[in-house]
């Protein structure tokens, strides 16, 4: 009987790695992450580059499972991210499938909900996304994240925390507000069976701290450590602020805060009005994840900014106001398809606007308020609207007559292909050309595994990059490996030097 949610799951798991929102490798960090793994897996290769001598990999789980599927399978590297890529893309969905279902939902209106946040978002500010492109550790661990609230939603909480517990094994800082939150949920006062039960949701967690302090003894490739309690001194600040700008959350604040104020409102709001229909568990999570995300940009303004925390830039906390978003969107589009099947489809569609508008773009206002000047702007402002009444109204239906249920099953992929058609929107250039694979096919062929080599007129451009993990040949210096500033004061400070 799971089957056909099963096969819903994996279509949309397809059509957004595949269509929309899509799929990169190389073009963002999976180029800091390749070099790192490379290295491992050949202790010769790359013995002078910054980025692969200096691997922050020592509290992940990333490479210790990514270089066992390589040695288990045969499969190169692309592949073997790849294959998580899509599996824990798959639990997401499923995870916000089941959040659906926690409140009544039936399978098909769960089903379009799923689909909506599909879609995925950009966090402006901190530069994430809900889904994200490249097969990193954040982008497996915000995912499994989503199952595990899922699970604890059905009080299957032994679940959840095992989910939880390899999202911390995969990437520790993304959970952090799933912990707080689901520890407040254990201390709450109920029935003792669900106390009990909460707790035991809390033993995987225990185990994964200590296989992540065990890898951690064990980390290879290790020429310099991160250090966690110390001051960041004024150079190694202005190369932060220059390179990682995403962590200085007074650089972005400002022009975001009205965006993200608007988001927690919705998503309070909408777990407001779906509050009978909450389990317990969920509630936590729709009100207290939300919060969390919202306290902790002030929260990293104090600990980075003012105190000059060494270990705040590496733990990023202010990338939790991701939850902002993906609360609104699911409790935004749960509330719709409960209004829907109430019969209230025009409430529905009102629901479901900021769930469509944060696709097309990361400035919501550009969507809901645009520029009438800019046709662009117009253009996706009208499919906003547009597809918000086609899902409304198909879910409308479905609910009166269940043989439409196709209906709401059109309504719900048809984004997938009018948000990149008709929307115009591109995620991301396309940046893998022929000559670049070409060029790197030959410097691995035809140079020594200690050739350096420098790209001079590059600037930002990202190929070098691309080139490094291609040839698996050291790169002098490039803008991207410059990202890793905010880790290691030694890697910043040589990098610096080089560019």
């Amino acid at each position: 009987r799971h089957l056909p949610v099963a096969a819903a799951v994996a279509a949309l798991t397809l059509v957004s790695f595949f269509q929309f929102p899509g799929h990169t490798f190389l073009y963002q960090d999976s180029q800091v992450y390749m070099p790192m793994l490379e290295r491992i897996w050949d202790p010769d290769a790359l013995d002078q580059d910054l980025v692969a001598t200096r691997p922050h990999l020592s509290f992940t789980i990333y490479d210790e499972v990514t270089l066992g599927l390589r040695r288990l399978t045969g499969a190169g590297f692309q592949d073997v991210l790849a294959a998580q890529q899509l599996a824990w893309r798959a639990l997401g969905i499923l995870g916000v499938f089941l959040i659906a279902t926690s409140v009544g939902l039936g399978r098909w209106h769960a089903l379009a909900v799923a689909s909506v946040f599909t879609l995925g978002a950009t966090i402006a500010g901190p530069t994430v996304l809900t889904f994200e492109y490249e097969p990193v550790p954040r982008g497996f661990a915000v995912p499994l994240l989503l199952c595990a609230i899922g699970l604890a939603a059905h009080g299957r909480d032994l679940g959840a925390g095992a989910m939880a517990s390899l999202a911390f094994l995969y990437h520790p800082p993304t959970t952090f507000v799933f912990w707080v939150v689901y520890s407040a949920l254990t201390l709450w006062p109920a029935k003792p069976d669900w106390m009990v039960r909460r707790i035991r949701g809390l033993a995987p967690l225990a185990v994964a701290v200590l296989i992540m302090l065990a890898l951690s003894r064990l980390q290879p490739g290790e020429t310099e450590r991160q250090v966690f309690f110390s001051r960041i001194d004024p150079a190694w600040e202005q190369w932060q602020r220059m390179r990682a700008s995403y962590n200085w959350v007074s650089l972005w604040a400002g022009d975001y805060w009205r965006q993200y104020l608007l988001l927690c409102a919705v998503s309070a709001s909408a777990a407001w009005r779906l509050r009978g229909l909450l389990t317990p568990e969920l509630r936590f999570f729709a009100f207290g994840m939300p919060l969390m995300g919202m306290l902790s940009v002030p929260a990293s303004y104090l600990l980075l900014e003012r105190m000059k925390w060494v270990l705040i830039p590496q733990f990023q906390p202010a990338r939790a106001i991701l939850f902002v978003t993906v609360f609104a969107i699911v409790m935004g589009a749960i509330a719709g398809m409960r209004a829907a099947a109430g019969g209230r489809w025009w409430e529905a569609a009102l629901w479901l606007i900021p769930a469509f508008a944060l696709p097309l773009g990361p400035r919501i206002f550009d969507s809901l308020w645009p520029n009438l000047a800019d046709p662009a702007l117009r253009r996706r402002a009208l499919l906003v609207a547009a597809l918000s009444l086609a899902l409304a109204l198909a879910a409308w239906a479905a609910s009166r007559r269940p043989k439409l249920a196709p209906l709401l099953a059109l309504a719900s992929l048809a984004p997938f292909w009018l948000i990149p058609g008709y929307g115009g929107v591109r995620n991301y250039p396309q940046l893998d050309h022929p000559e670049l694979e070409q060029l790197g096919v030959w410097a691995r062929e035809a140079t020594p595994k200690n050739a350096i080599f420098l790209f001079p007129d590059a600037r930002q451009e990202v190929y070098p990059g691309i080139f490094r993990a291609r040839a698996v040949r050291t790169v002098y210096v490039c803008w991207k490996s410059g990202g890793q500033v905010n880790f290691m004061r030694g890697l910043a400070e040589e990098w610096w030097r080089r560019w």
